[in-house]
C-alpha cells in the first residue's frame, strides 16, 4: 500500500505548486516523507521552479523548518528557485523570529507567487 500522499502537486505553466495537504506538519515521520516528496521532485521530475503553498497549514515544528532550509539550499544548488505562499501570521511569526523571512522568498499567495517567476 503507498502512503499518503502529503502533497497535492500541481502544474502551472513551468512553476511546479505543491500543496500541503496536513494542517499540521509536526510528525517526524510526515516531516521525512514531505522532505523525499519534494527532493524527489527537484531530483526526478527536474522541477526548477517550485512553490510551496501553506494555505491548508496551521501549524508547523521546527524539525520542518529544518526540512525547507535543505529544500532550499538544494533548489539553489540546482539552478532553481524555491518560493512560499499563503502562510498564515502565526506561522510566518515563526518564520520572523527565526530569520527565515530573510532566506526565502515569500509571496501573499500563489498568484502572486507565479508573478515574474
Amino acid at each position: 500500500m503507498a502512503a499518503p500522499r502529503r502533497l497535492e502537486i500541481e502544474t502551472i505553466g513551468d512553476v511546479t505548486v505543491a500543496r500541503f495537504a496536513d494542517k499540521k506538519i509536526l510528525d517526524e515521520g510526515n516531516i521525512q516523507m514531505i522532505g523525499n516528496q519534494l527532493v524527489s521532485l527537484i531530483d526526478e521530475d527536474g522541477v526548477r521552479r517550485l512553490i510551496l503553498d501553506f494555505s491548508n497549514v496551521e501549524y508547523l515544528s521546527s524539525a520542518a523548518l529544518g526540512k525547507l532550509i535543505t529544500l532550499d539550499k538544494k533548489m539553489k544548488a540546482n539552478k532553481g528557485k524555491l518560493r512560499l505562499c499563503s502562510i498564515r501570521p502565526e506561522i510566518y511569526e515563526v518564520f520572523e523570529i527565526t530569520r527565515l523571512n530573510k532566506l526565502f522568498d515569500i509571496r501573499k499567495d500563489v498568484d502572486d507567487a507565479l508573478e515574474g517567476f
